[in-house]
């Protein structure tokens, strides 16, 4: 069985190349940002400590984790992003690899995929078997960010600025899947790389 994480910058289209590979191949695939909220829900062991370290003013009436005050409270303190990344990302990351271990032991998933902007910065590069790039133009991804999620320029820009640039992208990453075209094309770069790892419906 294959580990593989998938990263890029945002409006790269990894919802896209997932969605394809689950139809297609005998996979398992967990989206970080999914699971790190999992993880913060009420009763769990992250939810105890981000309350601890925040306070119980972070809470909503129902009990769960209000993120508007919490991005509020880091954005005012941002020594406390750090603390917060130090609470979430280990528990993401054992999370998974509980996963991965249980995928091994069933025998039936053939390819393991976990998908997130920041893998190359929270170390799953030493994890994973492979890590794939999807990449688009950054022309191509600030229009499909404008047209799909109404994202302003400024925005955009904001976010952009924010990640990885594409030369460390490429430098940390073993496969590039450049998803600036069609989905067919992308589709068949796909295709062509897992050939050699898998079946194919």
């Amino acid at each position: 069985m294959k580990f593989i994480g998938i990263t890029g910058g945002v409006g790269a289209g990894k919802t896209e190349i997932l969605n394809y590979i689950r139809k297609h191949y005998k996979c398992e695939i967990y989206l970080a940002d999914s699971v790190a909220r999992q993880l913060q829900e009420p009763g769990t062991e992250c939810f105890r400590a981000l309350v601890r370290l925040l306070g119980k003013e972070i809470l909503l009436a129902d009990g769960t984790l209000d993120r508007t005050r919490m991005a509020d409270r880091i954005f005012r303190d941002p020594g406390l992003l750090e603390q917060v990344n130090g609470i979430v990302h280990p528990a993401v990351r054992d999370f998974l690899l509980d996963r991965l271990h249980m995928a091994e032991q069933s025998g039936e998933t053939e390819l393991f995929f976990v998908e997130a902007a920041l893998l190359i910065e929270t170390g799953f590069r030493e994890l994973v078997d492979e890590l794939w790039y999807i990449y688009a133009d950054e022309g191509v991804r600030r229009e499909r960010l404008a047209k799909e999620r109404g994202y302003s320029p400024e925005k955009t820009a904001r976010i952009m600025a924010s990640q990885l640039s594409e030369e460390t992208f490429r430098q940390n990453c073993d496969f590039v899947i450049d998803n600036s075209g069609s989905l067919k094309e992308s589709y068949e770069q796909i295709d062509r790389k897992l050939e050699a790892y898998t079946w194919q419906e």
